[in-house]
This record gives C-alpha cells, sequence and structure tokens, in this order.
C-alpha cells in the first residue's frame, strides 16, 4: 500500500526535488507570460459583458458611458504593472505580495494579504472557468444543461496541472493562452476588415429591446459607473 500511495503521489505531482535544483524549475520568458498572465487575459472573456451588463440597468443609452469604466481599467492596469515591475527588482526572489507585505509590515499584514490572494484566487478560478464555460456551451448545443459538471471537471483538471508544478505544466498553460491571444487578434483584425470595406457589422442581440429599470443622474450615474468599472 505504501509503495502504490507513493506511485499515484509521483503519477500526480511528480518527482520530489532537491531545493538545490529549483532554478532548474524557472521559466523562459515564452513560457512565463502566458503562465503568469492567464490570470488577467482571462478576464478578456467576460470583462466587457459586465461593464455592459451593468449599464443596461439605465437602457441602452447609457452604453456610451463604458469608455469611462474603460479608461478606469485601463488606468487600473497600467498602475498594477508598473508596481509589478518595481517589485520584481526589489525582490527578485518572488515572494510577491506576502513578502512585500512581510519585510515591510510584519507578520499579520502579510498573512492578512495571503489571505486575501487566496481569497481572489478562489473567485477567479470560479469566475474565469464559469465564463469560459458558458460561450463554449453556446456554440455547443449538447453542452446545455451540464454547465458545472464541465466547470467542475475543468477546475480539478487545472488543479491537477498545477500540482505538477509551473515548469512541467507550463506548455500545458501557454498553448491554450497564446490560442486565447491569436483568437481574440483574429476577431479584431477581420472585423476591422469588415468594418473598412463597408460592410455593416451586428450582433446577434442587436435587435433586443433593453428596457431601463430606472434613470441615473448626479450622483447615481457615478455610482452606476464605478460599478461598472468594478465589475469589468
Amino acid at each position: 500500500m505504501p509503495r502504490l500511495a507513493g506511485l499515484w503521489k509521483r503519477f500526480v505531482v511528480g518527482r520530489p526535488l532537491r531545493s538545490t535544483q529549483l532554478d532548474e524549475t524557472l521559466l523562459p520568458k515564452r513560457l512565463a507570460l502566458p503562465v503568469f498572465a492567464s490570470d488577467a487575459l482571462s478576464s478578456v472573456a467576460y470583462a466587457t459583458e459586465e461593464i455592459l451588463l451593468v449599464l443596461s440597468v439605465a437602457g441602452v443609452s447609457y452604453f456610451h458611458f463604458t469608455w469611462y469604466a474603460a479608461a478606469g481599467v485601463i488606468f487600473t492596469m497600467t498602475v498594477v504593472v508598473m508596481s509589478y515591475r518595481q517589485n520584481v527588482h526589489a525582490y527578485p526572489s518572488g515572494g510577491g505580495d506576502y513578502e512585500i507585505a512581510t519585510t515591510n509590515l510584519g507578520a499579520a499584514p502579510g498573512l492578512t494579504v495571503a489571505s486575501a490572494l487566496m481569497v481572489d484566487y478562489v473567485l477567479t478560478v470560479a469566475v474565469s472557468v464559469s465564463a469560459g464555460v458558458a460561450n463554449i456551451a453556446s456554440a455547443v448545443e449538447s453542452l446545455h444543461g451540464h454547465e458545472v459538471e464541465v466547470a467542475v471537471g475543468l477546475v480539478a483538471l487545472i488543479t491537477l496541472l498545477n500540482l505538477r508544478g509551473i515548469r512541467e505544466s507550463g506548455w500545458a498553460f501557454a498553448i491554450p493562452t497564446y490560442a486565447f491571444i491569436l483568437g481574440i487578434a483574429a476577431v479584431a483584425a477581420v472585423g476591422s476588415f469588415k468594418a473598412l470595406t463597408g460592410t455593416h457589422l451586428a450582433a446577434v442581440s442587436a435587435g433586443y429591446h433593453i428596457r431601463p429599470e430606472q434613470s441615473f443622474a448626479g450622483l447615481g450615474l457615478i455610482y452606476l459607473v464605478m460599478r461598472a468599472f468594478a465589475s469589468g
């Protein structure tokens, strides 16, 4: 039984590594970028939709406030990227937010940051996978009614891949990430070409009528746009 347990553990998490072998787990840039950027990239799949859903509460006429929310997202991403560049140079060991908070503020703030990150990761995986499965199910009718099972299966698969280690699972994450980037670029290129050649572009939902729940002005409008920004 112990031998079988050891074989199963080796199959799931891979061979054990000594501390002196940590350098072997470093990723080249072509793999590190898609692996560690997949969190932000996954938001592209549902962020715009969430912004529009919030603004639709006030009706289609409020969609022109989308660029305010988008500008807020761009500003936030710019600050995050600049901050992370500084963090990487100041703390090259890779401890991230936990190490920074622990070093500068103490153990308790460090654990608080680590706990917040764990909650964030759980929510990110849940939302990202759910959004992805919903998109797949909209194209594959046979999956209708089985979205939960498919989502749970994908989460289990992602968990197993992570247990193998970042380096061993690097290509498994890199291939779909690069495919997603190419897909988004292709959609933008085809859409731009059609727009420039005079083709009328209209979504399937373009003919839907959205009935506003209420009108917003003043502080209510500011709150609506901020809520759209937070959702996106």
